[in-house]
């Protein structure tokens, strides 16, 4: 489990493999220079209701991520992060899609 932390005062979990993704697709906006609203459900423990953040070029984000290991990175996942990030309403967690078959690993599972 990792934990986004928003100009040191907000602190939100996500498993590692989730921030993963926000950090790639946050720090692309950021480095556009593109601001933009940053949703998430709130866990039950806290209300269950739902925070939202201004995230813009000069806020302070820390991303803490407690596996020791990289998570494998989903494209398909980006693309739809990305695109809510781009939309009026601004990011926010969508379910992951499959991930994308290689050609070169096409039937492989049968294979092993």
């Amino acid at each position: 489990m990792g934990k986004l932390i928003y100009e040191g005062t907000v602190k939100v979990d996500f498993d590692d493999r989730t921030l993963a993704h926000l950090q790639l697709v946050i720090g692309t906006k950021l480095r556009r220079g593109e601001p933009f609203h940053f949703t998430w459900r709130d866990d039950a423990s806290i209300g269950d209701g739902r925070t939202t953040v201004w995230i813009h070029p000069r806020c302070a984000l820390v991303y803490k991520f407690y596996g020791s290991r990289k998570p494998q990175l989903n494209p398909a996942w980006i693309d739809a992060l990305a695109y809510t990030a781009n939309s009026s309403t601004g990011l926010y967690l969508v379910p992951e899609p499959a991930m994308p078959v290689s050609p070169d690993h096409e039937g492989q599972e049968a294979a092993d």
